[in-house]
């Protein structure tokens, strides 16, 4: 496989020339938009324009509540880091329909870099060496090899386009809407032999990704959570943080890696797209970047990880948005 272009010390280093260098002040700026918009009168389904295009995507109400994450020791695929399980209560928030795009990444990830306004001053990726998809797909196709910095990145970007927050779910959410109140290891039950009418896995797949969109949506209205690609969440992952998390709301990163992906993939069996399932990132995702120092916007090894974004009803302050954008930076 050929390798990415690395980011050069210079564009990791070297602060923006716009009125926003300051990534806090930016963000604080982002912030300000954000309450002066008139906030949701409900909490219900909407599709969203990404401001000066014709690209959309939907978001899908998740109603808050309390549920049991994790799995229990009879499960069958269990493995020792998806317990002990505990309660958790979730606070409302609307999740992406769908995986994050091609047609929505790629706006980033290749915008004009015109320093037109304050969005400018987002970082956004270095340009690709080879054809991003692998010649599985474009157009209605989930973006794949992003690393989590990247992932947290585009959630800055699309903040400030749209003027409302979104950022990348904590594991909590992430198997809350995927579970849709179901306590088995499937949204829809605990019947494997089913799985391939919800995901794209490696029984069906073709060793490709899929459009997404295209398997029955879970009790939620969320397509693909099973499958297709794993999907970054916001959080380092900690083996036994179920044992420890105590009142925390997500597992904060200290460090690069790991970082928790969940939902199995194209690439993945059946026990790998279960609600519970979780894995750790590695360097080894981008062992093929023979740069010095490696890319930190792409995995050269897991075209098999992409992602979805959360929009919770509550705004958090400017210095909590700062925490959720610039968690997991890489520094090589």
């Amino acid at each position: 496989m050929r390798p990415f272009l690395a980011a050069s010390l210079w564009c990791l280093l070297a602060p923006a020339q716009t009125p926003f260098s300051d990534d806090m002040a930016l963000v604080r700026e982002i912030h300000r938009r954000i309450t002066a918009a008139p906030a949701p009168e409900k909490i219900e389904p909407y599709t969203a324009t990404i401001p000066g295009t014709a690209v959309t995507f939907e978001m899908a109400p998740i109603a808050g509540g309390e549920f049991v994450m994790g799995t229990p020791r009879t499960e069958r695929g269990r493995r020792a880091d998806e317990g002990p399980q505990h309660k958790v209560v979730v606070e409302p928030f609307w999740m992406g329909r769908r995986e994050v795009t091609w047609d929505e990444y790629r706006l980033f990830m290749t915008a004009p870099d015109e320093k037109k306004d304050f969005v400018d001053a987002v970082s956004r990726p270095t340009a690709p060496y080879v054809e991003m998809s692998f010649g599985m797909g474009i157009e209605g196709f989930p973006a794949i090899s992003m690393t989590h910095h990247a992932a947290n990145k585009y959630a800055q970007w699309l903040s400030a386009k749209t003027s409302q927050f979104y950022r990348l779910p904590t594991e909590a959410e992430w198997e809350y809407a995927c579970r849709a109140g179901a306590t088995t290891p499937y949204s829809f039950g605990a019947d494997a032999s089913r799985l391939g009418d919800y995901a794209w896995f490696r029984d069906n797949s073709k060793r490709q990704y899929a459009m997404v969109g295209k398997k029955k949506p879970n009790p939620w209205g969320l397509h693909d959570m099973h499958g297709n690609v794993r999907e970054w969440t916001v959080d380092q992952y900690v083996p036994d943080f179920y044992a420890k998390k105590g009142t925390l709301a997500w597992a904060k990163s200290v460090k690069p890696y790991p970082h928790t992906v969940r939902g199995g993939s194209w690439n993945d069996p059946a026990a790998e797209c279960r609600c519970g399932a979780r894995l750790g990132s590695d360097p080894s995702w981008k062992v093929q970047d023979p740069n010095l120092p490696k890319s930190i916007w792409y995995l050269t090894d897991a075209q098999w990880v992409g992602f979805r974004l959360v929009r919770p009803v509550r705004v958090p302050a400017a210095e909590e948005m700062f925490a959720y954008w610039n968690n997991g930076v890489e520094v090589e």
